[in-house]
């Protein structure tokens, strides 16, 4: 999956939720239950996610969505491979988007 945010420093849980696809309750509630995700709150109490915290959510989506892992198995997995774990998912993010710009040249010719 290809996460389409602007280069900006915080970002707002509606836009968050927009780039997955997902609902804000579920950022929520992932943010209560994995310890990575640690947004920044106003004093209203809005949530600000940084670049960090976006990509330890792409990491947690693609271990829960993606390759079926429930949530329990996401944190143990976290806590244990986490090395490996991020490098492959480094080059499964890059291997991504290679593709996508290789399509969008092949759409242009």
């Amino acid at each position: 999956m290809h996460i389409d945010l602007p280069e900006k420093l915080y970002y707002s849980i509606g836009e968050v939720a927009k780039a997955f696809d997902v609902n804000t309750s579920l950022i929520r509630f992932w943010e209560k239950e994995f310890d990575v995700i640690q947004p920044k709150k106003n004093a209203k109490g809005n949530r600000k996610f940084t670049p960090q915290d976006i990509k330890n959510l792409e990491l947690i989506y693609h271990l829960v969505k993606e390759r079926g892992f429930t949530l329990e198995g996401a944190k143990v997995h976290l806590k244990e491979e986490k090395k490996k774990t991020l490098s492959n998912f480094d080059i499964i993010r890059k291997l991504q988007h290679i593709r996508a710009e290789l399509v969008k040249i092949k759409d242009n010719l």
